[in-house]
């Protein structure tokens, strides 16, 4: 019921809503998702949560409002994001044994999830704020749905070796083979029709970009995995009946945006 309903209003609010009310909405669900970010740390109090969303939400409003937000701020935060999309996987090979011996500072933790949050906003409003928006920015979210809904149906068919059996057990490699078959098959038509390219090498490099989005929603979604098991809870919050939390529907969302923002940018599409 709960998905019955967010969904025709998301897909709403990016064909029909203008860009500062995108801009308006999703800080709203910003300051949501920092909200349940900070009880993945040590900020769990009340008090504490609720200064730490309003401070995500605060730096949301500063980034837009910057004169340099195109120039300077969006692509130095992609920047930052993108490294640690890199780097996360790390921590997976060891876990949990590495973060039980030397768990993440709590300031990391805080300031890592203010890193995710206000860069995906912002590149998310920019994708709606370009030429053809709504369908570049509707092209992303559905390579992410394309991602989880491949490794769903090829992990259920085929599935039997574990992608991170002590993050996410429920995950197979073969899943992930079959998210990214999907990824693939979406990306020729969203080169074709969305994008508008025509050549071999401009298609083949616009699929090699979404094939690396579709890897990075894969790792996002096992980031939060991994952060919730080092919290030891099972949903980042209870916001969404029968769904978790806001973390829990976005943390995909958290990685792919930035990284295909960046990719754009890079290939200047």
């Amino acid at each position: 019921m709960t998905a019955a309903i967010l969904l025709p209003l998301l897909l709403a609010l990016v064909c029909w809503g203008s860009t500062p009310l995108v801009f308006g909405v999703l800080t709203a669900v910003g300051v949501v998702i920092a909200w349940e970010w900070a009880g993945l740390t040590a900020l769990r109090g009340g008090a504490a949560r609720a200064l730490y969303a309003a401070m995500v939400g605060g730096f949301l409003l500063a980034a837009w409002n910057s004169p340099q937000r195109d120039s300077h701020i969006l692509p130095t935060l992609l920047w930052l994001t993108a490294l640690w999309w890199l780097a996360v996987p790390l921590l997976f090979g060891g876990f949990p044994e590495n973060l039980q011996r030397k768990p993440i500072p709590t300031l990391a933790m805080a300031a890592l999830g203010t890193l995710l949050v206000v860069t995906t906003i912002l590149a998310l409003v920019t994708l709606h704020g370009m030429d053809n928006g709504t369908a570049r920015l509707l092209y992303v979210l559905f390579l992410v749905f394309a991602a989880d809904t491949g490794a769903y149906f090829a992990g259920r068919r085929f599935g039997k070796r574990k992608l991170a059996p002590k993050i996410s057990p429920g995950k197979s490699i073969e899943g992930a083979y079959g998210g990214l078959a999907l990824c693939a098959l979406w990306a020729v038509a969203g080169a074709i029709f969305i994008f508008d390219l025509h050549g071999v090498s401009q298609v083949l490099g616009f699929v090699l970009l979404s094939l690396v989005v579709a890897v990075a929603s894969i790792v996002g979604d096992l980031t939060e995995s991994m952060f919730k098991r080092v919290a030891g809870v099972k949903d980042s919050g209870t916001i969404l009946p029968g769904h978790g939390g806001m973390l829990d529907r976005v943390d995909s969302i958290l990685a792919a945006v930035p990284v295909m923002t960046l990719g754009l940018m890079l290939l200047e599409l």
